[in-house]
């Protein structure tokens, strides 16, 4: 996938943005519940990769209970984790978002369920709406034996009750992750009006609201 340089006159920057041509339209999906997460003490953190870094972040950032949402890296090494070298698509990066969030608010049980019902099409191979490549594959990374036993569950949940026409792909995967530059934290909310947040990400927040207005907030939690 290739992303053009887009000049940010305010800013006096050049950042690379998605900016894709529109592929075919995405469409939300009523998940059903999950196997039921723990409703552990403390803060806890999930990464999800599910396309384009800034819509994964834009759709947690709106839901209580999480604390904090970075755009990052997740899947390869430390010495690749670097935006034009992972756009490249030849690391084992994908584009993913670091999600801390409080169990008691919030399960990560239900995270899934937000993940697989607005942000991402678990049926789509190494590509989210307009964007190509192995860094925009879905896929889970674990932090816990509980999270990956949940995660696995729910895909094996998913997949037995045929929501899509086309088989689940989305992978569990093992990974330290890293985070990507500072322009990109933050971006939907600092950048409303970009072409490719109001296409691709303010729909699938308003989505948030509409199909789950119990965990929606109105607020964006920053990174």
């Amino acid at each position: 996938m290739r992303r053009g340089a887009l000049l940010f006159a305010a800013a006096g920057l050049a950042l690379a943005g998605c900016q894709q041509p529109a592929l075919a339209g995405e469409s939300t999906v009523a998940a059903p519940q999950a196997k039921r997460a723990a409703s552990e003490k403390g803060l806890r953190t999930a990464v999800f990769a599910g396309g384009c870094f800034w819509g994964v972040e834009a759709v947690f950032s709106h839901v209580k209970g999480v604390t904090s949402a970075v755009s990052g890296y997740a899947g390869g090494d430390k010495a690749d984790a670097d935006y034009d070298v992972v756009s490249s698509g030849r690391t084992r990066h994908a584009e993913a978002v670091k999600v801390t969030y409080d169990p008691s608010v919030i399960r990560y049980d239900q995270l899934l369920r937000i993940y697989f019902s607005v942000i991402a099409d678990p049926t789509l191979k190494n590509r989210q709406g307009p964007d190509t490549g192995p860094q925009y594959r879905t896929a889970l990374f674990p932090r816990s034996a509980e999270q990956a036993a949940v995660a696995k569950a729910y895909i094996a949940q998913l997949g037995a009750a045929g929501l899509w026409s086309r088989p689940i792909v989305t992978t569990i995967e093992s990974g330290t992750f890293y985070p990507a530059e500072s322009y990109h934290q933050d971006f939907a909310d600092k950048n409303p009006a970009h072409p490719y947040i109001r296409r691709w990400d303010a729909p699938k927040v308003a989505a948030l609201k509409a199909m789950y207005p119990g965990v929606w907030k109105s607020s964006f939690t920053p990174g």
